[in-house]
C-alpha cells in the first residue's frame, strides 16, 4: 500500500503539472476607497437582518454570489491605507518597507522592477489595465511618463493616467472636477466619450478586450486588471439603469462610437439612482416615535455608486460563462484602501461619512488610519473547480501576496524581490500553506475621525508616522511615532477586531519583539523618511549554530532569481561552491557573525544577477536590471544575522564581500559564516 506522505507529494506534482501546462486567465477587480464593510456578505447582510432603523444598509448581489462561489479572505489587508502606495505595493509584491512609493506619493514612478503583470507577460500572457493607474511619474504628456503602464509590464492600457483624473467619473463633461484625460495606450481619447460613466466605460471596454483577445488568440492566458475609481470622490450618478442580462450580448456593451461609445452613453448624466436608495428612510434620530427621513442624496450616491460596481461584476462572470473560461480564469475582488470621508461634491451636500453605513465594518479607523478600518479590506477570490465554494479564510494575508500567488498558478516561483507569499495552497487546500508577513509603514497630518463607534482611545487619533505589523493573532500599531522606542499598542484581532482592549501591559516580551522585527523587514527609503531610519537591526540571538553555509542549485530557468527546491548541499565559503558551467539559480543561506555594531556595506559581483537578503531586508537587488547596482548598506548589531543570496550561475565564483569602517572590502571570510546545528 502507497504511503499517504509519498500519495500527497505525488497529488502536489501532479497538480502542479496541470497548473503548469494550462495557465490559468486571471481577472483582479480592485475598488477604489470601498470599505469592508461596505459588502453585503462582509456586514452589510447583517444590518439588514438586525433591521434597526438608524442603520441603513447597502446591497451587493453579484459580489456575494462571488463570494459564495469561491473563499472570502476575512483578514485581508492592504498594504497602505491610502491609494498610491496600496497599489504600488500591489504590482511589486512588495510591503511598504520596500516599495518605492511610500506616504502620499500619488503619480511617482512605480519602480522598473518586477512587477505582477510584467512577470505574467514574461510567463506567456497578454496583460491589460483598465481604469485608474495613478503611478506613471511626474509629468504633462507621454513623453515625461517614465512609468506608463505599457513601460510597466502591460500590453494594453485604456484609463486615467493621473491620480487626480480618478475623482471625476464622466472625463468629458468633468461635472464636478473638470475635465479629465483618458489614454488608449499613448493616444488621448476623452473628446470622443460623451456621457460616459467611467464605471461603465471601464467594464465595457474590458469586456470588449476580453472578447477580442479569446476570438484572436484563446490558446494565450490573459491577464485583465480592472481598476474602477469609484466609490471615490464625487461619488457621481451613471446615466440610466444597468442593461439587463450581461455577459456576450447584454449588460454594458462597447459601441465604439465617437459620442456615443458604450451604450449607456445616452440619457441623462449624474442622474440614475438605484430605486432601492431613492425611496429609502431611516431613523435618524433614533426615536421611533418621530417620522423617519429619507437617506441624504449623498447616501444615495455612495450606495448607488457600490450597487454599480456589483452590476459590473455580474456582467464579467456572465461573460466568463459565456466565453466558456469560467474554469479557466481567476477572479479576485478586493479594494486599494479603507472607506474615505471625501465626497469632493459641492457645497450643501452632507459629507461622505463612512459611518452612514459603517463603511469600516466592525473595526476601527478609515482611510489613512493604520488601525483596521483603514487597512482590512473586502477579498473574494474565485477559480471554479480549484477553490472550493463557501470559504471563509481566517488566515491573515496582504494585497503584496497576489503576485506570487499568480506566477505559483503558472506554475513558476515568484521574483526574489517580492515580500508576498502564495495564497495558492491556502484557497486551494493542496498544500501546505505559507505564512504572510503583514508589515505596514504610512505617515500622513491629522487625525482619525471622532467617530462614536470607535472606541474613545481611537477617535481624533493623532496620526503622522504610523505602524502596524501582525504576529500571530495580535496586530501591533503605533501612531504618532517619534522615535523607535515608542511603544506598540497590542490587540488581540481575533478576539477584538474594534481594537478596544489594548493589552501591551501585560506582553513586555512581545513589545520588545515587535521594535526588533520591525527593523528587520524593512530598508530606508530617503523620500519617506521614518523616525527609526537610523536604528541598528538586532541580531537573531539563542540559536545553535556551526560553521557552514546551505546551498541549492536549480537549472529551472526564467527570467528572475527564486527560491530552489532542490537538495541542500553545505559549503564552508562562498568561493567553494560549484555547480561547473550549467545554467540556473544558486541559492545561498545561513548566518552571517557581525564583530562589532556597525554600518556594513555589502557587495556582489558586478554585471551578475544577484539579490541578497539580510532578515527580511532586500539589501542587494542587481536581478532586474542585470548586477547595476551591486551593493547595499545596513546598520546591524553585532551577532549573528540570517542572510539568503541568490546567484545566476556564470564563470565567475558567486561572492558576497563586505566593508565597514575597520573592514577593508574583502570576501566575508568563512569564520564568520554558520548555518543552524
Amino acid at each position: 500500500m502507497m504511503k499517504p506522505s509519498f500519495l500527497f507529494i505525488l497529488l502536489s506534482c501532479a497538480v502542479q503539472l496541470v497548473w503548469a501546462q494550462k495557465k490559468p486567465n486571471v481577472i483582479f477587480i480592485l475598488t477604489d476607497d470601498l470599505g469592508y464593510g461596505d459588502i453585503g456578505v462582509f456586514y452589510q447582510n447583517q444590518r439588514k437582518l438586525e433591521d434597526i432603523r438608524s442603520n441603513p444598509y447597502t446591497q451587493t448581489p453579484n459580489i456575494d454570489r462571488l463570494a459564495n462561489n469561491g473563499a472570502m479572505l476575512m483578514q485581508h489587508y492592504t498594504a497602505a491605507p491610502v491609494c498610491a502606495p496600496s497599489r504600488a505595493s500591489l504590482f511589486l509584491g512588495q510591503n511598504q518597507g520596500h516599495a518605492n512609493v511610500r506616504d502620499n506619493q500619488f503619480d511617482k514612478a512605480l519602480q522598473n522592477n518586477y512587477t505582477m503583470q510584467g512577470v505574467l507577460k514574461s510567463l506567456g500572457y497578454s496583460t491589460a489595465l483598465f481604469g485608474k493607474w495613478g503611478l506613471q511619474g511626474d509629468g504633462k504628456d507621454t513623453a515625461s511618463w517614465i512609468a506608463h503602464p505599457l513601460k510597466r509590464g502591460f500590453d494594453y492600457f485604456y484609463g486615467y493616467m493621473r491620480h487626480t483624473d480618478g475623482h471625476e467619473h464622466y472625463p468629458k463633461e468633468g461635472l464636478y472636477r473638470g475635465k479629465k484625460e483618458v489614454w488608449n495606450n499613448y493616444t488621448e481619447v476623452s473628446s470622443d466619450l460623451d456621457k460616459c460613466y467611467t464605471g461603465d466605460l471601464w467594464t465595457a471596454s474590458a469586456k470588449n478586450w476580453i472578447v477580442n483577445h479569446e476570438q484572436k488568440d484563446p490558446n494565450q492566458p490573459f491577464f485583465a486588471f480592472i481598476s474602477y475609481d469609484t466609490p471615490h470622490a464625487v461619488m457621481e450618478l451613471p446615466t440610466q439603469a444597468y442593461p439587463s442580462g450581461g455577459g456576450l450580448k447584454g449588460g454594458v456593451q462597447w459601441v465604439g462610437k465617437p459620442g456615443q461609445m458604450i451604450n449607456t452613453a445616452s440619457g441623462t448624466i449624474d442622474s440614475y439612482r438605484y430605486p432601492e436608495y431613492k425611496n429609502a428612510t431611516y431613523d435618524h434620530d433614533k426615536n421611533p416615535t418621530t417620522p423617519e427621513i429619507a437617506w441624504p442624496d449623498t447616501y444615495m450616491r455612495y450606495a448607488s455608486s457600490i450597487r454599480r460596481i456589483d452590476d459590473g461584476i455580474g456582467d464579467l462572470m456572465q461573460l466568463l460563462k459565456d466565453l466558456k473560461i469560467e474554469e479557466n480564469t481567476i477572479v479576485i475582488f478586493s479594494s486599494d484602501n479603507g472607506p474615505s470621508i471625501e465626497s469632493y461634491l459641492p457645497k450643501g451636500y452632507a459629507p461622505n461619512e463612512a459611518n452612514f453605513f459603517d463603511s469600516f465594518g466592525p473595526f476601527a479607523g478609515i482611510k489613512r488610519d493604520c488601525l483596521e478600518g483603514g487597512l482590512r479590506m473586502p477579498a473574494i477570490a474565485t477559480w471554479k473547480g480549484h477553490i472550493a465554494a463557501g470559504q471563509k479564510i481566517q488566515s491573515p494575508n496582504a494585497a503584496y501576496d497576489w503576485l506570487p500567488t499568480f506566477v505559483e498558478a503558472a506554475g513558476k516561483r515568484a521574483p526574489a524581490s517580492v515580500n508576498g507569499v502564495s495564497l495558492l495552497p491556502l484557497l486551494t487546500g493542496k498544500e501546505k500553506t505559507n505564512q504572510s508577513q503583514i508589515y505596514v509603514e504610512y505617515f500622513v497630518n491629522g487625525n482619525s475621525p471622532n467617530y462614536e463607534e470607535f472606541s474613545p482611545e481611537h477617535r481624533s487619533k493623532k496620526r503622522n508616522q504610523m505602524q502596524l505589523i501582525r504576529i500571530g493573532d495580535y496586530a501591533g500599531i503605533r501612531y504618532n511615532v517619534t522615535k523607535q522606542d515608542d511603544d506598540f499598542e497590542f490587540y488581540d484581532i481575533t478576539k477584538d477586531p474594534g481594537q478596544t482592549k489594548n493589552l501591551a501591559p501585560t506582553l513586555a516580551k512581545l513589545q520588545s519583539k515587535m521594535k526588533e522585527k520591525t527593523l528587520q523587514l524593512r530598508r530606508v527609503d530617503s523620500d519617506a523618511i521614518r523616525p527609526y531610519d537610523n536604528e541598528f537591526i538586532s541580531a537573531i540571538n539563542g540559536i545553535q549554530v556551526k560553521p557552514q553555509i546551505n546551498w541549492q542549485f536549480t537549472t529551472e530557468t526564467v527570467s528572475w532569481l527564486h527560491d530552489s527546491y532542490s537538495p541542500i548541499k553545505k559549503a564552508d565559503n562562498f568561493t567553494s561552491i560549484n555547480v561547473g558551467k550549467a545554467s540556473g539559480i544558486i541559492c545561498i543561506d545561513g548566518y552571517i557573525k557581525i564583530p562589532k555594531d556597525d554600518v556594513y556595506t555589502f557587495y556582489t559581483n558586478k554585471g551578475i544577477k544577484a539579490f541578497l537578503k539580510i532578515h527580511d531586508i532586500g539589501v542587494i537587488d542587481a536581478d532586474f536590471n542585470n548586477g547595476k547596482t551591486a551593493q547595499g548598506k545596513l546598520k546591524l548589531k553585532a551577532g549573528l544575522h540570517p542572510f539568503k543570496l541568490y546567484y545566476a550561475n556564470s564563470s565567475e565564483k558567486p561572492l558576497l564581500k563586505w566593508s565597514s569602517d575597520e573592514i577593508k572590502i574583502q570576501e566575508i571570510p568563512a569564520q564568520q559564516l554558520f548555518t543552524k546545528n
